[in-house]
């Protein structure tokens, strides 16, 4: 009797569609409330997933999903600066 290992399933703020852990990007809320994106998934803080595609990062800012998973109140410089992140890892 084997056993599978099970695969942590996430929500993305943007676009709602369940995917798993690794196929996410995790935003994260630090202690100083900071918002910056987490790569390795492992940092402490409050944490929100989007899918990697910007469009999802826009719905994201539009239907406020970010500020509620976070709990706080999110600027426009920190959409932005999230999205020029996006990109440097689009490119890559």
């Amino acid at each position: 009797m084997s056993t599978e290992k099970k695969v942590p399933m996430r929500k993305c703020v943007g676009c709602g569609e369940m995917k798993s852990k690794k196929e996410m990007m995790r935003v994260l809320k630090t202690a100083e409330n900071e918002i910056v994106l987490d790569t390795t998934g492992r940092k402490n803080g409050r944490g929100a997933y989007l899918c990697f595609c910007k469009e999802c990062l826009q719905n994201a800012a539009k239907n406020r999903g970010l500020e509620r998973s976070l709990k706080m109140a999110i600027p426009k410089e920190v959409y932005e600066s999230l999205e020029r992140e996006f990109e440097n890892i689009e490119q890559k």
